[in-house]
Protein backbone atom coordinates (compact mmCIF):
# COMPACT_ATOMS: atom_id res chain seq x y z
CA UNK A 1 0.00 0.00 0.00
CA UNK A 2 2.94 2.55 1.31
CA UNK A 3 4.59 1.56 -2.67
CA UNK A 4 1.31 2.44 -4.31
CA UNK A 5 0.75 5.09 -2.40
CA UNK A 6 4.32 6.52 -3.20
CA UNK A 7 3.89 5.54 -7.09
CA UNK A 8 0.79 7.46 -7.14
CA UNK A 9 2.43 10.40 -5.44
CA UNK A 10 5.25 10.05 -7.79
CA UNK A 11 2.82 10.01 -10.70
CA UNK A 12 1.27 13.22 -9.81
CA UNK A 13 4.67 14.94 -9.45
CA UNK A 14 5.55 14.32 -13.59
CA UNK A 15 6.93 16.63 -15.73
CA UNK A 16 3.70 17.27 -17.43
CA UNK A 17 2.19 18.59 -13.98
CA UNK A 18 2.02 21.97 -13.56
CA UNK A 19 2.87 22.02 -9.88
CA UNK A 20 2.54 20.00 -6.42
CA UNK A 21 -0.02 20.51 -3.73
CA UNK A 22 1.69 21.26 -0.27
CA UNK A 23 -0.24 18.64 0.78
CA UNK A 24 0.77 16.31 -1.41
CA UNK A 25 4.87 17.16 -0.71
CA UNK A 26 4.16 16.35 2.96
CA UNK A 27 2.89 13.26 2.31
CA UNK A 28 5.39 11.96 0.39
CA UNK A 29 8.12 13.22 2.94
CA UNK A 30 6.53 11.00 5.72
CA UNK A 31 6.66 8.14 3.46
CA UNK A 32 10.58 8.85 2.52
CA UNK A 33 11.07 8.75 6.34
CA UNK A 34 9.48 6.18 6.62
CA UNK A 35 11.22 3.90 4.63
CA UNK A 36 14.40 5.04 5.44
CA UNK A 37 16.77 2.87 8.06
CA UNK A 38 17.70 5.23 10.87
CA UNK A 39 21.31 5.73 11.01
CA UNK A 40 23.28 6.62 14.49
CA UNK A 41 26.40 8.92 14.42
CA UNK A 42 30.06 7.56 14.39
CA UNK A 43 32.61 9.40 16.76
CA UNK A 44 36.41 9.22 16.32
CA UNK A 45 38.58 10.38 18.75
CA UNK A 46 42.39 9.91 19.64
CA UNK A 47 44.75 11.25 21.87
CA UNK A 48 48.25 13.76 21.74
CA UNK A 49 51.05 11.83 22.66
CA UNK A 50 54.47 13.12 24.35
CA UNK A 51 57.23 10.29 24.53
CA UNK A 52 61.14 10.63 25.45
CA UNK A 53 63.44 10.32 22.77
CA UNK A 54 64.04 6.74 22.59
CA UNK A 55 60.98 5.17 24.40
CA UNK A 56 57.80 3.72 22.81
CA UNK A 57 54.97 6.17 21.61
CA UNK A 58 51.64 4.53 20.97
CA UNK A 59 48.50 5.69 19.01
CA UNK A 60 44.89 4.72 19.40
CA UNK A 61 42.18 5.52 17.12
CA UNK A 62 38.65 4.45 18.57
CA UNK A 63 35.69 4.53 17.86
CA UNK A 64 31.79 4.99 18.79
CA UNK A 65 29.17 3.11 16.80
CA UNK A 66 31.16 1.61 14.07
CA UNK A 67 29.17 0.24 11.51
CA UNK A 68 32.12 -1.78 10.09
CA UNK A 69 34.09 1.31 8.68
CA UNK A 70 37.29 1.27 7.77
CA UNK A 71 39.82 2.23 10.56
CA UNK A 72 43.28 3.31 9.06
CA UNK A 73 46.47 5.62 10.66
CA UNK A 74 48.16 7.80 8.54
CA UNK A 75 52.00 9.51 9.61
CA UNK A 76 52.51 13.03 9.17
CA UNK A 77 53.11 13.05 5.49
CA UNK A 78 49.92 11.39 4.86
CA UNK A 79 51.26 8.09 4.03
CA UNK A 80 49.09 5.07 5.56
CA UNK A 81 50.97 3.24 8.37
CA UNK A 82 47.87 0.65 8.83
CA UNK A 83 44.88 0.19 6.88
CA UNK A 84 42.71 -1.74 9.10
CA UNK A 85 44.90 -4.61 10.52
CA UNK A 86 47.19 -4.51 7.53
CA UNK A 87 50.69 -2.35 7.48
CA UNK A 88 51.64 -0.85 4.31
CA UNK A 89 54.38 1.58 5.16
CA UNK A 90 57.98 -0.54 5.72
CA UNK A 91 58.79 0.71 8.95
CA UNK A 92 58.93 -2.45 11.30
CA UNK A 93 58.90 0.32 14.28
CA UNK A 94 55.43 0.47 13.62
CA UNK A 95 53.74 -2.61 15.32
CA UNK A 96 49.68 -3.46 15.61
CA UNK A 97 48.98 -3.54 19.15
CA UNK A 98 44.97 -4.02 19.05
CA UNK A 99 42.62 -3.84 15.83
CA UNK A 100 38.84 -4.33 16.65
CA UNK A 101 35.48 -2.65 15.08
CA UNK A 102 36.02 -0.10 18.12
CA UNK A 103 39.57 0.79 17.80
CA UNK A 104 43.08 0.67 16.09
CA UNK A 105 45.95 0.68 18.18
CA UNK A 106 49.72 1.25 17.26
CA UNK A 107 52.80 1.45 18.92
CA UNK A 108 56.05 3.18 17.67
CA UNK A 109 59.33 2.32 19.42
CA UNK A 110 63.05 3.53 19.16
CA UNK A 111 61.29 7.04 18.45
CA UNK A 112 63.15 10.30 16.81
CA UNK A 113 63.13 13.76 16.85
CA UNK A 114 62.11 13.12 12.98
CA UNK A 115 58.77 11.15 14.00
CA UNK A 116 57.11 14.42 16.22
CA UNK A 117 54.44 15.77 13.96
CA UNK A 118 50.70 15.25 13.50
CA UNK A 119 49.07 11.63 12.81
CA UNK A 120 45.94 11.11 11.51
CA UNK A 121 43.30 8.79 12.38
CA UNK A 122 40.73 8.42 9.03
CA UNK A 123 37.34 6.49 9.74
CA UNK A 124 36.27 5.44 6.13
CA UNK A 125 32.36 6.98 5.79
CA UNK A 126 30.96 9.59 3.80
CA UNK A 127 32.18 11.78 4.40
CA UNK A 128 35.12 10.63 5.59
CA UNK A 129 35.65 11.53 9.85
CA UNK A 130 39.30 12.20 10.80
CA UNK A 131 40.46 12.76 14.44
CA UNK A 132 44.26 14.34 14.86
CA UNK A 133 47.04 12.81 17.34
CA UNK A 134 50.44 15.11 18.00
CA UNK A 135 52.97 13.42 18.99
CA UNK A 136 55.61 15.42 20.85
CA UNK A 137 59.34 14.07 21.28
CA UNK A 138 60.67 15.11 24.41
CA UNK A 139 64.60 15.19 24.78
CA UNK A 140 66.19 15.41 28.04
CA UNK A 141 69.00 18.02 29.43
CA UNK A 142 72.80 16.54 29.32
CA UNK A 143 73.93 16.85 33.37
CA UNK A 144 73.99 20.09 34.55
CA UNK A 145 77.52 21.83 34.77
CA UNK A 146 78.44 23.89 37.92
CA UNK A 147 81.28 26.38 37.56
CA UNK A 148 82.35 28.97 40.09
CA UNK A 149 84.21 32.16 39.42
CA UNK A 150 86.80 31.26 42.18
CA UNK A 151 88.18 28.28 44.01
CA UNK A 152 87.82 30.05 47.46
CA UNK A 153 86.27 32.88 48.85
CA UNK A 154 87.19 35.58 51.11
CA UNK A 155 84.33 36.46 53.98
CA UNK A 156 82.44 39.34 53.68
CA UNK A 157 82.80 39.34 48.89
CA UNK A 158 80.31 38.33 46.56
CA UNK A 159 80.66 34.67 44.81
CA UNK A 160 79.31 34.15 41.11
CA UNK A 161 78.28 30.48 40.10
CA UNK A 162 76.69 29.58 36.94
CA UNK A 163 74.79 26.24 35.94
CA UNK A 164 74.41 25.13 32.55
CA UNK A 165 71.65 22.48 30.92
CA UNK A 166 72.76 21.85 27.55
CA UNK A 167 69.93 20.34 24.93
CA UNK A 168 66.60 19.95 25.71
CA UNK A 169 63.69 20.21 24.46
CA UNK A 170 61.66 21.97 25.61
CA UNK A 171 63.65 24.47 27.74
CA UNK A 172 64.34 22.89 30.94
CA UNK A 173 64.22 25.50 34.24
CA UNK A 174 67.19 25.93 36.86
CA UNK A 175 66.43 26.22 40.31
CA UNK A 176 68.96 26.87 43.68
CA UNK A 177 69.59 25.72 47.20
CA UNK A 178 72.10 26.34 49.30
CA UNK A 179 72.14 24.37 52.13
CA UNK A 180 68.26 24.75 53.16
CA UNK A 181 67.58 27.73 51.72
CA UNK A 182 66.39 28.19 48.26
CA UNK A 183 68.34 31.34 46.07
CA UNK A 184 66.85 32.87 43.08
CA UNK A 185 69.05 32.67 39.87
CA UNK A 186 68.94 34.33 36.60
CA UNK A 187 68.15 32.59 33.73
CA UNK A 188 69.13 32.71 29.83
CA UNK A 189 67.79 30.41 27.39
CA UNK A 190 69.56 30.07 23.95
CA UNK A 191 68.06 28.08 20.94
CA UNK A 192 69.86 25.81 18.91
CA UNK A 193 69.23 23.24 16.03
CA UNK A 194 66.16 21.58 15.34
CA UNK A 195 64.24 23.27 18.71
CA UNK A 196 67.03 21.91 20.96
CA UNK A 197 67.33 25.11 23.77
CA UNK A 198 70.16 25.65 26.15
CA UNK A 199 69.45 27.12 29.33
CA UNK A 200 72.10 28.96 31.76
CA UNK A 201 71.54 30.30 35.19
CA UNK A 202 73.48 32.50 37.13
CA UNK A 203 73.81 32.90 40.93
CA UNK A 204 75.59 35.84 42.98
CA UNK A 205 75.30 36.23 46.89
CA UNK A 206 77.36 37.10 49.26
CA UNK A 207 79.50 34.43 51.60
CA UNK A 208 80.11 34.36 55.48
CA UNK A 209 82.10 31.93 57.53
CA UNK A 210 79.02 30.09 58.32
CA UNK A 211 78.94 29.40 54.64
CA UNK A 212 82.37 27.06 54.61
CA UNK A 213 81.99 23.63 53.59
CA UNK A 214 77.59 24.45 53.31
CA UNK A 215 76.65 22.87 49.65
CA UNK A 216 75.38 24.88 46.62
CA UNK A 217 72.82 22.38 44.49
CA UNK A 218 71.81 23.20 40.72
CA UNK A 219 68.29 21.64 40.32
CA UNK A 220 66.94 21.29 36.69
CA UNK A 221 63.22 20.61 36.43
CA UNK A 222 62.18 18.97 32.88
CA UNK A 223 59.35 16.53 31.99
CA UNK A 224 61.06 14.27 30.68
CA UNK A 225 63.89 13.55 33.18
CA UNK A 226 63.82 14.18 37.15
CA UNK A 227 65.79 15.40 40.56
CA UNK A 228 68.77 15.92 37.70
CA UNK A 229 71.34 18.18 40.02
CA UNK A 230 74.74 18.63 40.43
CA UNK A 231 76.50 20.17 43.57
CA UNK A 232 80.03 22.08 44.53
CA UNK A 233 80.99 23.48 48.21
CA UNK A 234 81.69 26.65 49.15
CA UNK A 235 85.13 26.70 50.74
CA UNK A 236 85.06 29.96 52.40
CA UNK A 237 88.82 31.54 54.21
CA UNK A 238 87.78 33.89 57.04
CA UNK A 239 90.65 35.63 59.64
CA UNK A 240 91.59 33.87 63.11
CA UNK A 241 88.91 33.73 66.07
CA UNK A 242 91.39 34.13 69.33
CA UNK A 243 90.42 33.49 72.68
CA UNK A 244 92.38 32.89 75.52
CA UNK A 245 92.34 30.64 78.47
CA UNK A 246 93.95 30.28 81.82
CA UNK A 247 95.63 26.48 82.17
CA UNK A 248 96.18 27.53 85.90
CA UNK A 249 96.15 28.47 88.46
CA UNK A 250 92.35 27.61 89.07
CA UNK A 251 91.61 30.85 91.09
CA UNK A 252 92.86 34.48 91.76
CA UNK A 253 96.49 34.87 90.77
CA UNK A 254 98.90 35.30 93.80
CA UNK A 255 102.14 36.26 94.22
CA UNK A 256 104.76 33.38 94.10
CA UNK A 257 102.09 30.91 92.06
CA UNK A 258 103.26 30.03 88.99
CA UNK A 259 100.86 30.78 85.63
CA UNK A 260 100.32 29.34 82.46
CA UNK A 261 97.85 31.37 79.27
CA UNK A 262 97.02 29.38 76.27
CA UNK A 263 95.92 31.24 73.16
CA UNK A 264 93.24 29.44 71.45
CA UNK A 265 92.74 30.51 67.44
CA UNK A 266 90.97 29.13 64.79
CA UNK A 267 90.71 30.21 60.74
CA UNK A 268 90.85 29.12 57.41
CA UNK A 269 93.07 28.72 56.66
CA UNK A 270 94.48 27.41 60.18
CA UNK A 271 96.80 30.37 62.00
CA UNK A 272 100.79 29.68 61.37
CA UNK A 273 101.61 32.64 63.15
CA UNK A 274 101.01 32.93 67.00
CA UNK A 275 102.50 36.24 69.10
CA UNK A 276 102.59 37.05 72.70
CA UNK A 277 103.28 40.95 73.83
CA UNK A 278 102.75 43.03 77.02
CA UNK A 279 100.08 45.98 75.96
CA UNK A 280 102.91 49.28 76.79
CA UNK A 281 105.37 47.15 78.53
CA UNK A 282 107.93 44.05 77.75
CA UNK A 283 106.97 40.83 78.71
CA UNK A 284 108.82 39.32 82.36
CA UNK A 285 112.01 38.50 81.51
CA UNK A 286 111.74 34.69 82.60
CA UNK A 287 108.24 34.50 80.40
CA UNK A 288 108.37 31.26 78.20
CA UNK A 289 106.71 31.26 75.06
CA UNK A 290 105.76 27.64 73.72
CA UNK A 291 103.86 27.57 70.83
CA UNK A 292 100.37 29.22 71.58
CA UNK A 293 101.05 28.99 75.10
CA UNK A 294 102.85 31.88 77.28
CA UNK A 295 104.14 30.53 81.12
CA UNK A 296 105.58 32.65 83.40
CA UNK A 297 107.03 31.57 87.01
CA UNK A 298 106.97 32.95 90.52
CA UNK A 299 104.18 35.63 90.24
CA UNK A 300 104.61 39.08 91.26
CA UNK A 301 103.21 42.61 90.97
CA UNK A 302 105.32 44.24 88.65
CA UNK A 303 104.03 41.63 86.48
CA UNK A 304 100.22 43.59 86.90
CA UNK A 305 99.00 44.33 83.17
CA UNK A 306 97.26 43.54 80.03
CA UNK A 307 98.53 40.29 77.90
CA UNK A 308 97.64 39.97 74.05
CA UNK A 309 97.80 37.33 71.46
CA UNK A 310 97.98 38.00 68.10
CA UNK A 311 97.14 34.96 65.33
CA UNK A 312 97.60 35.56 61.59
CA UNK A 313 96.53 33.65 58.47
CA UNK A 314 96.16 34.49 54.92
CA UNK A 315 93.36 36.73 55.22
CA UNK A 316 94.03 38.98 58.31
CA UNK A 317 95.22 39.28 61.92
CA UNK A 318 93.20 38.93 65.33
CA UNK A 319 94.01 39.17 69.47
CA UNK A 320 92.70 38.65 72.73
CA UNK A 321 93.62 40.66 76.00
CA UNK A 322 93.66 39.09 79.33
CA UNK A 323 94.03 41.10 82.24
CA UNK A 324 96.46 40.22 84.93
CA UNK A 325 96.22 41.26 88.68
CA UNK A 326 98.86 39.55 91.24
CA UNK A 327 96.79 39.60 94.63
CA UNK A 328 98.64 38.76 97.76
CA UNK A 329 100.21 36.09 98.86
CA UNK A 330 98.19 34.21 101.16
CA UNK A 331 98.86 33.94 104.73
CA UNK A 332 98.76 30.69 107.30
CA UNK A 333 99.89 32.60 110.47
CA UNK A 334 96.71 32.90 113.00
CA UNK A 335 95.42 35.80 114.70
CA UNK A 336 96.20 35.77 118.58
CA UNK A 337 93.12 35.56 121.18
CA UNK A 338 92.14 39.37 122.01
CA UNK A 339 90.31 39.90 125.69
CA UNK A 340 89.09 42.91 127.20
CA UNK A 341 87.74 42.85 130.64
CA UNK A 342 85.79 45.49 132.81
CA UNK A 343 84.09 45.63 136.29
CA UNK A 344 81.52 44.76 137.34
CA UNK A 345 81.33 42.76 133.87
CA UNK A 346 83.55 41.17 131.92
CA UNK A 347 83.47 40.61 128.48
CA UNK A 348 85.86 38.10 126.57
CA UNK A 349 85.85 38.57 122.54
CA UNK A 350 87.94 35.69 120.91
CA UNK A 351 88.66 35.61 117.48
CA UNK A 352 87.97 32.24 115.27
CA UNK A 353 90.64 30.88 113.61
CA UNK A 354 91.41 32.71 109.81
CA UNK A 355 89.43 31.72 107.56
CA UNK A 356 90.05 30.38 103.65
CA UNK A 357 89.82 33.41 101.20
CA UNK A 358 87.00 32.50 98.71
CA UNK A 359 88.61 34.20 96.08
CA UNK A 360 90.94 31.98 96.02
CA UNK A 361 90.86 28.53 94.63
CA UNK A 362 90.58 25.26 95.65
CA UNK A 363 92.98 24.07 98.15
CA UNK A 364 94.41 27.66 98.42
CA UNK A 365 95.50 28.05 102.01
CA UNK A 366 93.61 29.93 104.75
CA UNK A 367 94.76 33.30 105.49
CA UNK A 368 92.74 36.43 107.13
CA UNK A 369 93.28 39.63 105.07
CA UNK A 370 94.15 42.98 106.64
CA UNK A 371 90.72 44.05 105.77
CA UNK A 372 89.39 41.47 108.34
CA UNK A 373 91.21 42.10 111.12
CA UNK A 374 90.55 45.84 111.02
CA UNK A 375 86.78 44.78 110.92
CA UNK A 376 87.23 43.08 114.18
CA UNK A 377 89.04 45.65 116.27
CA UNK A 378 86.84 48.30 114.76
CA UNK A 379 83.99 45.99 116.81
CA UNK A 380 85.72 45.41 119.90
CA UNK A 381 86.25 49.38 120.17
CA UNK A 382 83.04 49.74 119.47
CA UNK A 383 82.12 46.93 121.92
CA UNK A 384 84.05 48.72 124.66
CA UNK A 385 82.57 52.10 124.59
CA UNK A 386 79.21 51.51 124.51
CA UNK A 387 80.04 49.39 128.11
CA UNK A 388 80.99 52.37 129.82
CA UNK A 389 78.09 54.18 127.95
CA UNK A 390 75.51 51.20 129.77
CA UNK A 391 77.59 51.73 133.40
CA UNK A 392 77.74 55.59 133.86
CA UNK A 393 74.16 55.36 133.28
CA UNK A 394 73.71 52.74 136.02
CA UNK A 395 75.82 54.08 138.83
CA UNK A 396 74.23 57.94 137.87
CA UNK A 397 70.62 55.93 138.78
CA UNK A 398 71.67 54.19 141.98
CA UNK A 399 73.65 57.08 144.11
CA UNK A 400 73.59 57.00 147.79
CA UNK A 401 72.82 59.28 150.48
CA UNK A 402 73.19 59.29 154.53
CA UNK A 403 72.67 61.74 157.72
CA UNK A 404 74.82 62.00 160.84
CA UNK A 405 73.25 62.89 164.22
CA UNK A 406 76.02 64.74 165.82
CA UNK A 407 75.46 67.56 168.27
CA UNK A 408 75.62 70.89 167.35
CA UNK A 409 78.82 72.27 168.97
CA UNK A 410 80.04 68.51 170.17
CA UNK A 411 83.36 69.39 168.78
CA UNK A 412 83.72 72.28 171.61
CA UNK A 413 82.81 70.14 174.59
CA UNK A 414 85.29 69.04 177.24
CA UNK A 415 83.31 65.81 177.28
CA UNK A 416 80.39 63.85 175.73
CA UNK A 417 77.80 65.28 179.05
CA UNK A 418 78.49 68.70 178.11
CA UNK A 419 77.79 68.11 175.03
CA UNK A 420 74.45 66.88 175.10
CA UNK A 421 73.68 69.36 177.67
CA UNK A 422 74.83 72.15 174.88
CA UNK A 423 72.94 70.33 172.52
CA UNK A 424 69.91 72.30 171.21
CA UNK A 425 66.75 71.00 170.25
CA UNK A 426 68.51 67.50 170.07
CA UNK A 427 67.71 65.73 167.22
CA UNK A 428 65.11 68.28 165.25
CA UNK A 429 67.95 71.18 165.26
CA UNK A 430 70.70 69.37 163.89
CA UNK A 431 72.53 69.81 161.12
CA UNK A 432 72.46 67.53 158.14
CA UNK A 433 75.38 66.26 156.55
CA UNK A 434 75.23 64.76 153.00
CA UNK A 435 77.52 62.46 151.15
CA UNK A 436 77.47 61.33 148.02
CA UNK A 437 78.79 58.87 145.64
CA UNK A 438 79.66 58.73 142.40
Amino acid sequence: LIHADLKKQVHHFSPNSAAVSPHSSLRLLCVCLCLCPAVQSQNLVTDNVAVVEGEVAVISCRVKNNDDSVIQLLNPNRQTIYFRDVRPLKDARFQLVNFSDNELRVSLSNVTLSDEGRYVCQLYTDPPQEAYADITVLIPPGNPIIESREGQVIEGNETEMTCTAMGSKPAATIRWMKGDKELQGKSKVEEMYDTMFTVTSQLTFTVTKEDDGVPVVCIVDHPAVKDVQAQTYLVVHYKPEVKIVVEFPDGLPREGQNMELSCQAKGKPHPQQINWVKVDDDLPSHALITGPDLYIENLNKTYNGTYRCFAANSVGESYDDYILYVYDAPTTTPIPTTATTTTPTTTTISLPEATADSRAGEGAPRAVDHAVIGGVVAVVVFAMLCLLIILGRYFARHKGTYFTHEAKGADDAADADTAIINAEGGHNNSDEKKEYYI
